[in-house]
């Protein structure tokens, strides 16, 4: 306590609380100042984790029941805290936040306790006068000085005691308030004379005295509230008032199944009446007993502890299991509803109820409303359903992870009780910052103590006795519509004034983010998605080595890192972020193994003779050693990689590869100048090739896509201008003209990538086929042939000198090219959205290669300075050359992790949703490159420029790449724009990025 106070204002222990000091710095002028007064060693690094600890912090029952039933006055809540930064930057508040309509934090404000800054502070947010505020504090000083300003306070000593001072001041009683209340808001009040004599007519005369009555503040659909009549304690629960949408907001089915699976041993809440005659309350409504019970409305059950949210979770499955247990005819509810076509019949009214609602056109929901009925599970069974199936549906004893009551009936059927467990997974997907629906896609399940989406599923299906499904994206894709169908609902309520909850306002803006994460599963379906879910076992630290002796330029070891996940099949598909190698399945492994020993044996060895080859006279000509390893390539099956699994989930034209897959694969490839090739990997014929499969006809397919896919023929892509910043794609002038039932194009391009090799026998073109459409529709693509009249290559060019053939980069002139309409993709106005499809991939693609790059260049630097002596001692010992090598290594891994982490989104929720991630590592990828490239030409002095080493033209590739894809800039706006974005959400209510 001595070394807390020394110092006073300007003493470590307050100015750590003011956020002036780091902790690790704290804790160092703690422990001396300790050790100074006990004239002895003090260790003081047990003094957070105990200060930390959930006994110490923990918050007293009391108190947070007194805050929950002072919010439901309509009062304010603040918390002032004199607290502290942890090691990670965050602050230290062991406290619900949502409790508080202000927090005032000494170590963000900067002020602390007793300090009267803080106290006004903290009255200026509540927008209070002092006089309007009671202040209670352990500490006098602190006591005192609120008092002087004028605020009243109460010193607390004990909280029992304390919260009844508050009583007196307040004039309400803060005991046994009924939790997750509110009063009434006021277009949801009820006639409260008409209820309290139905109650009467309906309890018995001796249920006498004032009614209370208040308004539960959970629920989006039916108003629900609870009731205190004497000593006996009812909920009631009612339509919504107004015109409602067909068959909606059925209370009489409720009170019919909860009364059914009340009596078949169904954890339900007991019903008494359902009462039909409007003339009451204005709608019809049925009342059931009060169970006291807990309500966890956030899924993530914050402030538990791991083993408590796992036993959570495994009673939420269990009594699931029970409702879809429930035996039909016993309970007579076999004519609860229509048997068989449940999803089918589901998504028809749905589609009904969003339509009733719709208050503008969303581009999701009309994909779904297409999509979903020509992708129906054949269902196998048929149970009760429940329809809303979430944690915050469930109450549960206080005492025990034991579901005591089942709510919110008003969905229920009979129907494939696959729905509601994919219902139950809703919060899995979802980030903890979204409105209404909180999730914790953003946390760690693992350390939560949550069981993964698996690990749920495989309980249920081991508890009910039947095996696993292979479609759950559907399932998931049809649950996301649902809630979509059923927030727009809500908003529509919101717009006509019925809305029941206090948040339905932000409904309208989540419709649309939900519509689309279903959207993002409904593309994926074509997967087995269990054998795609997060490793169920935790990677440990993962590091970089080289197996083996290295040779320059000859690459023989492998990136391995170390990792407590097997190779095993449940990372086949779209898996958790498979870091390392050894995580891939063992088909990918073998994959991999057979392309590290193919470029150890086959092209590392033949590299030397094929740099010749590109620097003879016969440089414009495919090198024959290249056609032999091609031949050889196909033959060992390491041929078409680079297809993405989603564009192809057939595997008909390529290997099935994940992105995530193909990245580690890519990698490899990247170490050699000529391996992408060999494999048929290389771009630009690896987009155009996605594309054809993307958007081809059939026709179309035939003509080009199966020789490309064979490797008989080149390709190239035709989008960059000279005239215009072409950075910008809509700047594009090159027009592509409707004449005489053909296309007529006019244009001037360069950086045509390929176009000059004699096997390019087909050119992607881009042009604007009406200047006058809207920006992004102005475009179309076309396939043209290299050998149609009007085709003039101006000029090859050169990359720092690098003229790569023999594909090199052409500058064309396309005049008065004449194609037919067939060669058309998609139709007129597609382009746009043709190239967006096509620079996904792509870009993972150039970022792997480009990690390729940098170990090649990384090892060849090591095994460089190892060999060579600079003033006296081996460069290896200088301390320069060792600060690179460990930055190049840094560089590296953060890179790639990067890389990895855009293409595992892309992977389980596609193209769109990883954006902000793809822009990142084009902005982080080629700079990366261009380093440790250039660190490692630096140490290779002189012989590091010339063409003895692949480092100068991995140098120079590096340094085009920053403008390949779009200029450094372009992905830095990008990235800004989405990162400021995302900051204005956090400030206003909005959806966020799904």
């Amino acid at each position: 306590m001595k070394a807390l106070i020394r110092g006073g204002d300007s003493g470590p222990w307050m100015r750590f609380m003011k956020g002036e000091m780091t902790m690790e710095r704290f804790l160092e002028e703690f422990g001396r100042l300790c050790s100074e007064i006990a004239k002895t060693s003090v260790p003081v690094s047990s003094f957070f984790s105990l200060l930390t600890s959930e006994h110490v912090a923990k918050q007293f029952p009391v108190m947070t029941q007194a805050v929950s039933q002072i919010r439901a006055e309509g009062l304010q809540t603040a918390v002032l805290t004199n607290n502290f930064l942890l090691s990670n930057g965050k602050s230290f508040l062991p406290l619900d936040r949502k409790q508080f309509d202000v927090v005032v934090e000494s170590c963000v404000e900067g002020v602390c306790k007793p300090d009267p800054r803080i106290f006004q502070l903290c009255l200026q947010r509540l927008n209070l006068q002092p006089s309007q505020a009671i202040f209670l504090d352990d500490l006098g000083p602190n006591v005192k000085v609120a008092a002087s300003l004028g605020i009243r306070t109460i010193k607390v000593d004990n909280p029992e005691t304390a919260v009844k001072e508050l009583e007196d001041l307040l004039g309400f009683p803060l005991h046994g308030g009924v939790p997750n209340t509110r009063p009434v808001r006021k277009t949801m009040e009820i006639p409260q004379d008409a209820l309290e004599t139905y109650l009467k007519g309906l309890l018995g005369t001796r249920y006498t005295g004032p009614m209370k009555l208040l308004q539960f503040d959970h629920g989006q659909s039916n108003p629900t509230y609870y009731i205190r009549l004497a000593d006996r304690q009812l909920v009631l629960r009612k339509k919504p008032p107004g015109t409602l949408l067909p068959s909606a907001h059925a209370i009489e089915r409720e009170f019919r199944i909860m009364k059914a699976l009340g009596d078949a041993g169904v954890p339900v809440p007991t019903v008494l009446d359902l009462c039909s005659d409007s003339s009451i309350i204005g709608t019809p409504f049925y009342l059931m007993e009060y169970c006291p019970g807990i309500i966890y409305k956030d899924p993530s059950l914050p402030g538990l502890e791991p083993s408590r949210r796992e036993a959570i979770y495994t009673a939420m499955n269990q009594v699931l299991c029970r409702i879809h247990s429930v035996d039909l005819q016993a309970t007579g509810l076999d004519g609860f509803g229509k048997q068989g076509d449940y999803i089918s019949r589901q998504v028809q009214t749905w589609t009904k109820q969003y339509r009733a609602a719709e208050t503008s056109s969303i581009p999701a929901m009309e994909r779904l409303i297409q999509w979903l009925p020509l992708h129906l599970p054949q269902q196998q069974r048929t149970t009760v359903v429940h329809g809303d199936f979430r944690l915050d549906n469930l109450m549960f004893r206080p005492e025990k992870a034991e579901v005591l009551a089942v709510l919110d009936w008003e969905l229920s059927t009979l129907g494939d009780p696959f729905a509601d467990v994919a219902y139950s997974c809703l919060a899995h997907y979802l980030p903890s910052s979204f409105p209404m629906l909180r999730g914790f896609r953003d946390q760690d399940v693992r350390e939560l103590g949550i069981p993964t989406v698996e690990e749920y599923f495989r309980m249920y299906c081991l508890n009910m006795g039947i095996p696993p499904i292979d479609n759950w994206n559907f399932y998931m894709a049809f649950s996301f519509f649902r809630v979509a169908a059923i927030l727009q609902g809500v908003y529509k309520r919101l717009l006509t004034g019925q809305a029941s909850s206090a948040t339905a306002g932000q409904s309208g803006k989540l419709t649309e983010s939900m519509a689309e994460l279903a959207w993002d599963f409904a593309i994926k379906e074509g997967f087995r998605v269990f054998k795609a879910m997060p490793a169920t076992t935790t990677l440990t630290r993962s590091y970089h080595a080289w197996a083996g002796p290295r040779l320059p330029r000859t690459p023989t070891g492998s990136r391995s890192h170390s990792t407590t996940v097997a190779a095993s099949p449940s990372h086949e598909a779209k898996g958790g972020l498979i870091i390392s190698p050894e995580g891939l399945s063992p088909r990918v492994r073998k994959l991999y193994d057979q392309l590290l020993q193919f470029m150890e044996q086959k092209v590392y060895p033949v590299e030397t003779e094929l740099q010749r080859h590109q620097a003879s006279a016969d440089r414009w000509s495919p090198s024959p050693l290249i056609e032999d390893l091609k031949e050889k390539a196909q033959a060992e099956g390491l041929w078409n990689l680079f297809l993405p699994l989603e564009t192809d989930p057939e595997r008909k034209y390529g290997a099935g590869l994940t992105n995530v897959e193909y990245a580690h694969l890519c990698e490899v490839m990247g170490m050699s100048l000529y391996a992408s090739e060999i494999f048929n990997c290389s771009a630009p014929d690896t987009g155009n090739m996605e594309i054809l499969v993307r958007y081809g006809t059939e026709e179309q397919k035939a003509r080009w896509l199966a020789p490309l896919l064979e490797g008989r023929i080149r390709s190239c892509f035709a989008m960059t201008e000279p005239q215009v910043a072409s950075s910008d794609a809509s700047n594009i002038e090159a027009s592509i003209k409707e004449e005489d039932g053909s296309y007529v194009i006019n244009g001037h391009k360069w950086w045509i990538s390929g176009i000059l090799d004699p096997r390019c026998k087909l050119c992607v073109f881009m042009g604007k086929t009406d200047p006058q459409a809207p920006r992004h529709q102005q475009q179309s693509m076309l396939l043209v042939p290299m050998d149609t009249p009007g085709i003039k290559v101006i000029r090859p060019l050169s990359v720092f000198g690098l003229e790569d053939p023999p594909g090199g980069h052409g500058e064309v002139q396309f005049k008065d090219v004449r194609v037919p309409k067939e060669n058309i993709l998609l139709g007129p106005g597609r382009g746009f959205e043709i190239a967006q499809g096509r620079l996904g991939p792509g870009r993972i693609h150039h970022c792997m290669r480009l990690i390729g790059y940098s170990e090649r260049a990384l090892e060849l630097m090591k095994t460089r300075v190892m060999s060579r002596t600079a003033f006296g001692k081996p460069l290896v010992e200088h301390g320069t050359i060792l600060a690179d090598i460990a930055r190049s290594r840094v560089d590296i891994e953060q890179a790639r992790l990067l890389v990895l982490k855009a293409a595992h989104l892309m992977d389980v929720a596609g193209n769109k949703a990883a954006a902000l991630e793809i822009a990142m590592i084009k902005m982080v990828a080629p700079s990366m490159a261009y380093r440790v490239i250039d660190r490692a030409v630096q140490a290779f002095g002189a012989a590091g420029l010339s063409s003895d080493y692949p480092l100068a033209q991995f140098f120079g590739w590096a340094r085009a790449l920053r403008f390949a894809d779009g200029p450094d800039e372009v992905h830095q706006l990008t990235v800004a724009k989405m990162e400021l974005k995302g900051r204005s959400r956090l400030q206003e209510p909005a959806a966020p990025r799904v």
